[in-house]
Formats: structure tokens, sequence, C-alpha cells
């Protein structure tokens, strides 16, 4: 088995934040992969001593589970990315629409980050939007090679891959899992007719950590992929992937067989996973291969680390 990418250097403890004060900015709605990642980083940044703010929507998910370790939420609004920007000696807008509002509200520096493939829009305003941020926090180096594509000057883009949280191996190997998602672009449709061709029953699971306790095999298909955080996290459980092949989902495996990459055809997805099925000794190598090849490059405490050394640049 082959592990392309060289295993990751020990990342230093990071110096103290005591006495740093930091902004954060969320508009969204649901407690997706970007909200995920921001509490992880709020909790990372409170360990270390820093003082911070959550503007979000008031009841989101993110509000509530940032408010109940302990972080001051207050509403979203253009008054409130004034008057705290002010206070504070960094803002990270967290999502497209607290980009737009911290730049109208002309707060600085200001951190967006930046977790999606999607081209950026040439229109007037979004030009204006993107020039006018510090510092750019790209998921991966795909998401970083579209930014510079679409006129985002390299030196103001930061690659911060996502931190997972390191789970135990399953208790049980019985399921083939897959995200339930109602976003198209996560492709259940073709994941039903491949278990269909091959003759496999498909979990479909929203709480994928208490899911991958009992998984064989985890599928994750998509159409656009800014990173994979999913695929990351089945990685650090010893679960073989079958993942969609795109460049950022490639950028995870990073070389290592983890299990397969395959095109978003229902024939290629079913072959896949019935290999994974039917051969023990090669799902049991590509899921050492996930846990010892991959997983170790989406720590938690990497990514916080990264991301303090983009603020410290605006400091």
């Amino acid at each position: 088995m082959s592990h392309a990418m060289e295993e990751p250097q020990p990342v230093a403890m990071p110096q103290t934040l005591t006495g740093r004060k930091i902004l954060h900015a969320d508009r969204g709605r649901e407690m997706r992969g970007g909200q995920h990642q921001a509490l992880l980083l709020m909790r990372g940044l409170q360990e270390r001593g820093a003082e911070q703010v959550l503007l979000a929507r008031p009841g989101s998910p993110i509000a509530e589970a940032a408010s109940a370790v302990g972080i001051a939420t207050f509403p979203l609004g253009y008054g409130t990315l004034r008057d705290f920007s002010g206070w504070a000696d960094v803002t990270h807008a967290h999502d497209a629409a607290s980009h737009l509002r911290a730049t109208i509200a002309d707060c600085g520096p200001l951190v967006v980050a930046r977790r999606v493939e999607f081209p950026i829009s040439a229109g007037v305003l979004s030009r204006w939007k993107y020039r006018n941020a510090d510092r750019y926090v790209a998921v991966s180096r795909h998401v970083e090679q579209v930014l510079t594509t679409y006129g985002v000057p390299a030196d103001k883009v930061r690659m911060v891959h996502d931190g997972v949280p390191a789970l135990p191996l399953p208790v049980e190997l019985r399921d083939v899992v897959a995200l339930d998602s109602k976003d198209e672009g996560k492709c259940n449709d073709l994941i039903r007719q491949a278990a269909e061709i091959g003759g496999f029953t498909v979990h479909f699971a929203k709480d994928l950590p208490t899911a991958f306790q009992y998984a064989r095999v985890f599928v994750y298909l998509s159409r656009s992929e800014g990173f994979g955080s999913a695929v990351a996290l089945a990685c650090g459980a010893g679960i073989p992937v079958v993942a969609s092949r795109l460049p950022a989902l490639e950028e995870v495996f990073g070389g290592v067989e983890a299990g397969a990459l395959v095109e978003n055809e229902p024939d290629a997805v079913a072959m896949a996973v019935r290999r994974l099925l039917d051969d023990e000794g090669h799902r049991q190598a590509c899921g050492e291969a996930a846990r010892t090849g991959v997983a170790p490059r989406f720590t938690i405490e990497r990514m916080v680390s990264g991301t303090i050394a983009v603020y410290e640049e605006l400091w």
C-alpha cells in the first residue's frame, strides 16, 4: 500500500492569545460544514485565551452552540459589525453573506473563509467585495487556485485545511454509510442507483460520527466540492471511502489508497463499493491507510494553528 503524501510534521503549540479580541460573523441558517468548522475554531481560540464575539442569526444553530460554550453572541447587523470591529483585533467572516456585510461595514482587519469552488462573479459588487478583504482562508489548494484564477491576489490567500475530531474505530463493521443531505449536489439518487446495481443497502445518516460506529464503507459523492471534511472524518475512524473523483477530494486522499475515487456513474460506484465489501483484505488495508495516511493531515490543532498564523500576519 503506497502512502504518497508525507507524514505531517508536528505543529508547534501556538502562543497564548490572552488579550487578543476576535470577532466572528456567520449568517448561516443551518449547521453545515462551515458552521461546524467555525465552532471548532472558536473553541480552539477559546482554549488559548482569546476573547471572542460571534455575530449570527438569532436562534441559529451556530449561535446557540457558541452561546452554550460561553462565547458571547449577538445579532449580525451593520451596527453590531461596526461596533464590534472597532473592539476586535481581527474580524473573521465565515460565509459569503457575512463577508458582504463586513465589507460594507468597513470591518478591518478582515479575514474571509472561502469554502466553495464556485467561480467568483464578475459583477461590480462582487469585484469590490473581493478587493477589500485583507486575507482569504481557502479550505483547500483547489479553492486557493480558484480564488487566484478569478483575480484575488495570491499574497492575500492562505490555505488552511479543515480540521476534524478524532473518532474511535467502529464497534461493528456492518453498514454502507452515506450522508443524508437535501443538497442535490450530494448525489443521493446516484448512490441509491449504485446500491441497486451492487446489491447492497445504504444507511443515509445526518449524524455521521454515530453512524461511523457501525460503518464498513463510507460513500461520499458530490458534483462540486471545496474540501470534503466528511471524508477526512471517516478516514480518522479507519473507514474506507468511495468518493467522487473531484480535485478537492483527490487532495484529501493525497495519493493514499484510502478506498476509491470514482466517476459519478452508478456502475463505477457500485463496483468500488462491492470490491470493499467482498475483499476483506483490501477493505482492511484501505481503512488502515485512511487512518494513518490521510487523517493526520486534518486535525483540529492544525486547522486552529493555521488560522492563528493568518491572524498574526494582521496584528
